[in-house]
This record gives C-alpha cells, sequence and structure tokens, in this order.
C-alpha cells in the first residue's frame, strides 16, 4: 500500500489546551472522521454539536482511579500502533475487534503551568501525564500511518493537508508532525526532571535536559556565515527572550544578546537608571535619586563614553519618558528596552523606524537564583547565575583612610557595574554614574590604563578641562594582582577604592593605597565575567 496519503477514518482527541478544539473538530466531521474523545474535551465537543464517542464506550473499559487510567488499553493502543502493510498486525486488529486509530491529537496535562501557581507537591505529582505521552509517542512511531498534532498552533497545517488532499494527509506532514510530537514529550519530560531535581535540592542532577521552543529565526548569528535562532525556556525571569517588540527592525543575534546584557545591568538599581551597552560591555551606567529625571540619568551615562555609545543597546529600569525618548532620539541606536514606556515616548521614537523598541513588563530580579550555561567541544558549563550582592556592612576597610559616605555609595555603584563587565574589568565612578570603563584585558593594569585614557577622551570632548577620573573611585571585578593596577588608577585621580582582596600581594597594594591617602574596601566577593 502507499504510504503517500493515507485517509483519516477515526481520529483520537484528548487535551488540556482546548484553544482551537472545535474547529478542528468540526473540520473532521465534515470529513466524516469518527472522533472519540475522553472527559472534558468530550464534554466540548459534545457541547458544540461535533459527534463524539466516549473512549470508555469504544474500550468497554471504563475510566478508573481518579482518571489515571482511561486511555492506557490495547485497544487504543493497538489501533494507533498496528501497521498497516503487515499482515500480522492486520489480523491481530481483526481477532481482537481493534479498528484503525489514524489520527491522535493529544495536548498534556499544565504542568509547568501547575508548578509555575505554586500547587503543593501532591497537586503537581498529579499533572504528570502518563496516558498522554504514551499516546503521542506511539502515534509518533507509526507516523507511516498516524497523524499525531500536540500543538493547537499546528492544527492549521492538518487542516491544510486534509483539504488539500481530499481528507487524507501526507507522509511529509506525518514525519514532520512526529518529530514535533516527540520534541513536546522531551520538553515535559525535561520540565518533570527539573522540578524532581529542585524538590530534591539537587542544583546539578546526574543528568540535565535542556529544553526550549523555537520563538525565533535569526538572520545569521555572530557573523553572517553563522546560523542562529532563539529559544525560550521555561525560566520565567522578564528580559528580552520574552519581551514584546513595538517597533523597529528584526533583532539579531548580537542585539538579543546585548539587549540582554543591558536590562540585567539595569536592573541592579533600585533609583532610576540608564546602562548603555556595546558589544556586550557597558559603555555607561548612572542613576539619579529616587525622585530625579531618567534623562538626567540617560545623559549621565552617554556623557561617560558617547564615542562608543553610538549604534548601542540602551536600557532604562523605569517606565520610559516622553523626554527622556526625546534625548535618546537624537542618537543612533539599535535597541532600547524598558519595562513599559509612556505612549507619547512610543509616539516620539515612531520616527526612528529601526529602532527597535521592546518592553519587558517587569525587571529581573538580581538576587534571584538561576542557572546559566555555556558550551564547549563536547558538553556545557553550567553555573549559578551571579547573583551575589555586596552590601555596605560587608566592606571591610583595609586602609587608613576610611571612604567618605559619598565615596562609599560610589565605590558600592562602581562595584555593582564591574559585575557586568568583562573581565579583567575596571570601572571609574563618580557621583552614581561611570566616567570610564576598562574591559576584557588580559592584564588589569591595562584595564585600568584604557579606561583612564578613554575618560580623558570623553572629558575632552564635552569640553573639560581635567579628567572626570579626578576625584572618582575604582572599583576592581578581581583582586589587583600587583600594585601596579592600582597606581594607574592612583595616577588617574581616583580617592577610593573597591576590590575583592585576596591576592599574596594584599599587603603590597594596601601600602600603595596608603602612601597615595587612597581609601580601600575588600568585598571578599569576585565578579569574574569571561
Amino acid at each position: 500500500m502507499s504510504l503517500d496519503i493515507l485517509p483519516i477514518a477515526r481520529a483520537l482527541i484528548s487535551v488540556s489546551d482546548k484553544s482551537g478544539l472545535i474547529p478542528l473538530a468540526q473540520t473532521l466531521a465534515k470529513c466524516g472522521v469518527e472522533i472519540l474523545s475522553t472527559g472534558g474535551s468530550a464534554q466540548r465537543l459534545r457541547e458544540s454539536g461535533v459527534p463524539v464517542v466516549e473512549v470508555a464506550d469504544f474500550t468497554g473499559f471504563p475510566e478508573m482511579m481518579d482518571g489515571r487510567v482511561k486511555t492506557l488499553h490495547p485497544k487504543l493502543h493497538g489501533g494507533i500502533l498496528a501497521r498497516r502493510d503487515l499482515p500480522g498486525h492486520v489480523d491481530a486488529m481483526k481477532n481482537h475487534s481493534i479498528p484503525p486509530i489514524d489520527l491522535v491529537v493529544v495536548n498534556l496535562y499544565p504542568f509547568e503551568a501547575t508548578v509555575a501557581r505554586g500547587a503543593d507537591f501532591d497537586e503537581c505529582v498529579e499533572n504528570i501525564d502518563i496516558g498522554g505521552p504514551a499516546l503521542i509517542r506511539a502515534a509518533a512511531k507509526n507516523h507511516d500511518f498516524v497523524a499525531v498534532v500536540t500543538d493547537p498552533e499546528d492544527y492549521a497545517l492538518l487542516t491544510e493537508d486534509l483539504e488539500k488532499h481530499n481528507g487524507g494527509t501526507s507522509l511529509a506532514l506525518r514525519r514532520k508532525l512526529a518529530g514535533r510530537a516527540y520534541a513536546h514529550t522531551a520538553g515535559y519530560d525535561a520540565a518533570v526532571s527539573a522540578w524532581f531535581a529542585k524538590q530534591r535540592g539537587e542544583t546539578f542532577p546526574d543528568r540535565l535536559t535542556l529544553s526550549g521552543r523555537l520563538a525565533q529565526s535569526l538572520r545569521y548569528g555572530e557573523n553572517p556565515h553563522q546560523q542562529a535562532a532563539l529559544y525560550v525556556s521555561a525560566e520565567a525571569r522578564p528580559g528580552v527572550a520574552r519581551a514584546r517588540q513595538i517597533q523597529g527592525k528584526e533583532l539579531s543575534y548580537n542585539n538579543l544578546n546585548d539587549t540582554d546584557a543591558a536590562y540585567e545591568l539595569v536592573s541592579e538599581f533600585v533609583h532610576p537608571s540608564v546602562a548603555i551597552i556595546k558589544h556586550a560591555n557597558p559603555c555607561g551606567v548612572a542613576q539619579v535619586e529616587e525622585n530625579g529625571a531618567l534623562v538626567d540619568a540617560y545623559r549621565r551615562a552617554l556623557a561617560c563614553d558617547p564615542v562608543s555609545a553610538f549604534g548601542g543597546i540602551i536600557a532604562v529600569n523605569r517606565t520610559l519618558d516622553p523626554e527622556t525618548a526625546r534625548e535618546i532620539a537624537k542618537l543612533f541606536v539599535e535597541v532600547i528596552i524598558a519595562p513599559e514606556a509612556d505612549p507619547e515616548a512610543l509616539s516620539i521614537l515612531s520616527s526612528k523606524k529601526n529602532v527597535r523598541v521592546l518592553l519587558a513588563g517587569a525587571l529581573p530580579d538580581p538576587a534571584a537564583p538561576g542557572l546559566t550555561f555555556r558550551s564547549i567541544a563536547g558538553g556545557f558549563l553550567v553555573q549559578s547565575r551571579d547573583h551575589g550582592r555586596v552590601v555596605e556592612s560587608e566592606l571591610k576597610v583595609v586602609t587608613r583612610r576610611v571612604p567618605s559616605s559619598r565615596e562609599l555609595s560610589d565605590l558600592l555603584f562602581s562595584f555593582r557595574v564591574a559585575k557586568h563587565v568583562k573581565s579583567n574589568a575596571i570601572v571609574y565612578a563618580k557621583d552614581g554614574a561611570t566616567v570610564g570603563v576598562g574591559a576584557g584585558q588580559m592584564s588589569r593594569v591595562d584595564s585600568a590604563r584604557i579606561a583612564a585614557v578613554k575618560a580623558i577622551d570623553s572629558g575632552k570632548a564635552a569640553g573639560l578641562e581635567m579628567s572626570p577620573t579626578l576625584g572618582s573611585v575604582v572599583a576592581s571585578d578581581a583582586f589587583f594582582p600587583f600594585a601596579d593596577g592600582l597606581i594607574a588608577a592612583a595616577e588617574a585621580g581616583v580617592t577610593a577604592v573597591i576590590q575583592p582582596g585576596g591576592s599574596v600581594r594584599d599587603a603590597e597594594v594596601i601600602a600603595a593605597a596608603d602612601e597615595r591617602n587612597l581609601a580601600m574596601v575588600f568585598t571578599g566577593m569576585r565578579h569574574f565575567r569571561h
């Protein structure tokens, strides 16, 4: 028999997500398909006037054990798994009165949604589907003869095929749907196994399965010769992956990566703040007082490195207001991301057709736990998200001079920014704004010098007679291995230093700070970001 176009005579429908169910069932009914169904699905179909046969009537075996056993029956699985081209299978169906089932439409108990709303352990367990995955996997295995649909978004594919082939399905579609079905059950099992690991307190279980849903195929990756796509995971963390794009061109791989870096950084601050990112590194960050204007934070962030800010990413941690939008519109930027935006602000930005404007709805919690992933040849590295936060009470003053309250505020600010700068990271800051950033250098002293030079250049461009680093503080993401990096910062005019400490040469570095009357504090926590 031909395995290409096969008619559908009988379908099994059992869905938790009932969106699109009735139009699909009505299409099947018009094609003369007998519909088997269970529970709520059967009731919804009957209420809509779609003829339906209860599975219990079909199998002659009642639903039992509070619904745990209803579709686990050989009359269903035999009708799904039987190969129509094998005489032994056909004879077995005849001998046991098993009619063939040509279509399985099943989606699973809402396990992830149950977990997300904080249900207790027992309720979560009850929402682990057993019969559904068995039906899906059986149909997918026998896709030569059976079509399986697990996602309401695929109903249109099925109905188009039915219309094209006079009530039949093509082998090409059945194979496509089979692949999606296995991905569906794999993702479901991944969610269940991750939940069980969490219940046991295992951050790194013996087997870790990652699952994501394709959200967007990208034009290319970091470079035009690389392919790329965006997948959305089950992690409900506000950010670029789930943000609404209000306007602008399609987001690129680099846009997504840089925007994520910007939004994660700006979420570190409680007061109105702005972060400007270029190539995943901040080129300007500033905050203002609680009642301060967001536009002032933007202007001060931009002043840090206006050259690098050109074509960058801008993230704000407040609703984007018209005045700030008007200022941003003066600069060419790739992406703007905010929790929300004033309608007038969106109207102002609409004149910049290519600027991508994203609204994330909320800010990510910088203190929330989570995992991050990085691929390596033959595997991937997994670590907990860097949600470490240093507070004033944890700082250890190691110099003769104690930092002033203003210096302390800037030290904490600069160290929080340094957490988001590629190592080796050096951040100069003054009055709640970065004035120089050195990132990604092989030696810490080079980062200190580069940041100081860039600050001088930005100061000259702004018409300043002296470098913005004069009277600033400096943060280092890891300890100074030698005194040379601290000395370079001192030569740039800093008055206070924050660093993790822990070097075998700490005494030498402290002595260099005392010699120059610098205040220095140790955090005991480093923030490497490679």
